[in-house]
Parts: structure tokens; C-alpha cells; sequence
């Protein structure tokens, strides 16, 4: 018997009104039902937070990623992301393949990957052969997230037009695709162009590291079920939004020809304190702050209508955000299970947020949030 908890009930995919099955979150103990009934196991990983104020020393901040990265790594993390920007005045953002490599040494059994890499931005034989760098030093363990960009300056600096970004992003993974699989490779298109290159050096992972692809609306829900790619939902759409959103990746999962991915993942911006009341205040300037930047960006320009961050900030958390106590955040990854997804990244240390502040919410979320669902 196989199935999910959904809105604190049982919902294994079959009827269970004869046996009476029905438990609520406040008297279950997930773990023990999960593995009595053969539940599906739900990942969790972090998104650690390589963006920080111009005004802050690059060097401290790694060190802060370091020690963050030795003390996740008991806690029951499935893998740790870092994601990318490029001139992202007023923040600075630590590009994620050399950090990826320096914490590669302190990841124990974690996985590693980008969160995301911005794919039409780079130039495909580059990031095919440092992808597999990373997978070698990873031993395997690496996840290839891409997406398209949004931020005008950045496509401006790399002199590449942003109306372009999707035709580039295909051809590029389309290559490295090649590269990663094939013995000569040969590839001209819009933009790239090979001829007659023979592939030497690959990944671990066959055929390749799983490639997960970020989608803020439904044409890039749609490429990535194309694509044959887990769909990395946005941590900015409403509860709402998300439901839709899945629901189209799985019609469209079904209609491909590709194989459907093993996961379904969704980033959160995530808080977890004793109180709701603690964890609003602790987290509520660095996250604020940090969405008034997305918003001046362009960023929820990507997003359904109705996702907009012009908002007071108690408006903005509602149905979008993970914040409270672990009884609360919780909840919430329930929600996110009923919806269908079965990897959830949480994001926590927003640009400013002190390092000993998100330690001590990644040990609330692995002491007191991730052992109600392992089993």
C-alpha cells in the first residue's frame, strides 16, 4: 500500500472508509505511520544563501556557509543548493560552482547542486564539462537546476538579448545533453554551433545528473515536462498558484514522451521559530527587504497576476511563505505534499539574515520539522 499524507488524513489512492483510517495532524506521528504503511519518502534540502549586501565581506560570509554546510549535514538534508546572479547591485552574489566545489569537502553523504544556474547566460561545452567536474568531485551526488534569468543588466553585460533567452536555453541544454552522451558530437543551431567535437570528460551519473528546471508560469512548466525535467516550482506563487501549476506539470508529464522525474520539487522562503510570533519578527526585515529588491528587479513580472509583491508584508507571507513554529511549518510542508510534491527546499538566510540566526533555523527544521516525515 503506497500513498501521501494529505491535510493531516491518509490518502493512499484508495478507498480506506472501510477500515476507518483518518488521523489528524495534531495526534499522528507521520514517521511511524510513513513506514508502517509504506508511504512515499519526501526529500528535504536547503537552498543556503550565497547572496548577501554589498556592504558585507565576502570572505566571513563563506565561512558562515561552511560552518552551516558541517552542521546540516547530520541533521537528515537530503542535499544543499546555491543559487546565481550576476552584477546584482545592491546585493553580491558568490557564484555557486567554486562554492559547491569548497563545500563538496564538508557535504558528508549531501548532495549538491545549482539553484539555479543561468543557463542562456553560459556558454554550453563550459558548463557541460564544469557540471561534470562537480558531479566527479560530488561522487555522483549532484543536481543540475537551470532557468532562464530575468534581470535585464545581467543579459545586457553578456551583450545577449533577453528576448532570446529561451531559444538559447534550449539549444544549450540540448548540448550539453550531447556532450554528457554522445561519442562525436555535431550541433548547429540559432546560436551555437559544433562541429565534429568528441566528448571526454563526464559525470558520474548516467545518462546525467538530474536536471531540474525553474519555473515561474506555465510555458516553463510545460518546457520542463518537454524536456523530460524535474519542475523546480517558485518559492513566490501563492499556495493557489502552485496547486494550478502542478497540475499542469502533470498533464503535461503525461502527453511527453520523455520519462516522468523521480522528483517535483518547490523552494519555500522558510522560518521556523518556537513561537509564529518569534519566527514573523526574526526573519521579517532580511525577507522584506529582500523581496523589495525582487520586486524592483522585475522578478514577480515573471509570475501569474495574482502573484504580485507589492504588498504589505503580512499580505505577501499568507499562503506563500513557511514561517512560524515547527507545528506551523509543518503544516504547511503537509499542504505541499496534498499538492503533489515530494521535494521541498527550503530557503531561509535572505541577504543580511546573520549566519548564527539560519543555523538556528535549519536545527528547528531538522530536530523538530523533518523527523514528523522520515521514515
Amino acid at each position: 500500500m503506497s500513498g501521501t499524507f494529505m491535510n493531516g488524513s491518509l490518502h493512499s489512492g484508495k478507498d480506506t472508509s472501510a477500515v476507518g483510517i483518518h488521523l489528524v495532524l495534531e495526534c499522528y506521528n507521520p514517521a511511524q505511520i510513513r513506514e508502517s504503511l509504506g508511504v512515499t519518502i519526501v526529500k528535504f534540502s536547503l537552498e543556503l544563501g550565497n547572496e548577501l549586501p554589498v556592504s558585507r565581506a565576502p570572505g566571513p560570509h563563506i565561512d558562515d556557509l561552511v560552518e552551516q554546510t558541517r552542521a546540516v549535514r547530520d541533521f537528515g538534508f537530503h542535499g544543499l543548493l546555491f543559487g546565481q546572479h550576476y552584477l546584482s547591485y545592491p546585493l553580491q552574489t558568490l557564484q555557486p560552482l567554486p562554492l559547491i566545489a569548497r563545500m563538496a569537502a564538508e557535504a558528508g553523504d549531501m548532495w549538491l547542486g545549482t539553484g539555479i544556474l543561468l543557463l542562456p547566460l553560459l556558454h554550453p561545452v563550459d558548463v557541460a564539462e564544469q557540471v561534470s567536474t562537480l558531479d566527479i568531485i560530488c561522487k555522483g551526488k549532484f543536481f543540475f537546476g537551470l532557468g532562464l534569468g530575468y534581470e535585464i543588466e545581467e543579459f545586457e553585460a553578456f551583450e545577449i538579448e533577453r528576448k532570446t533567452r529561451v531559444s538559447r536555453f534550449e539549444e544549450s541544454l540540448e548540448i550539453v545533453r550531447m556532450l554528457w552522451t554522445q561519442d562525436t558530437v555535431t550541433f548547429h543551431g540559432r546560436h551555437f554551433n559544433l562541429e565534429n567535437v568528441k566528448p571526454t570528460l563526464r559525470p558520474i551519473q548516467k545518462p546525467h545528473p538530474p536536471i531540474w528546471i525553474a519555473a515561474n508560469n506555465y510555458p516553463a512548466i510545460c518546457r520542463a515536462a518537454r524536456l523530460g525535467a524535474v519542475l523546480f516550482a517558485s518559492p513566490h506563487a501563492h499556495n493557489g498558484t502552485l496547486r494550478e501549476q502542478i497540475a499542469v506539470y502533470k498533464e503535461a508529464i503525461a502527453e511527453s514522451s520523455a520519462p516522468a522525474p523521480e522528483d517535483i520539487a518547490v523552494l519555500k522562503d522558510t522560518f521556523v521559530a518556537e513561537t509564529d510570533e518569534e519566527a514573523f519578527a526574526a526573519c521579517r526585515p532580511y525577507f522584506e527587504n529582500r523581496y523589495k529588491v525582487y520586486e524592483d528587479q522585475g522578478q514577480d513580472q515573471e509570475l501569474p497576476e495574482g502573484d504580485r509583491f507589492n504588498l504589505p508584508f503580512e499580505d505577501l507571507a499568507r499562503d506563500r511563505f513557511l514561517i512560524g513554529s515547527p507545528e506551523t511549518v509543518m503544516k504547511g510542508v503537509e499542504r505541499l505534499l496534498d499538492m503533489g510534491f515530494n521535494h521541498i527546499v527550503f530557503y531561509t538566510q535572505h541577504p543580511g539574515l546573520p549566519g548564527d540566526l539560519a543555523l538556528k533555523c535549519y536545527k528547528m527544521l531538522g530536530e523538530r520539522v523533518l523527523p514528523a516525515f522520515r521514515s
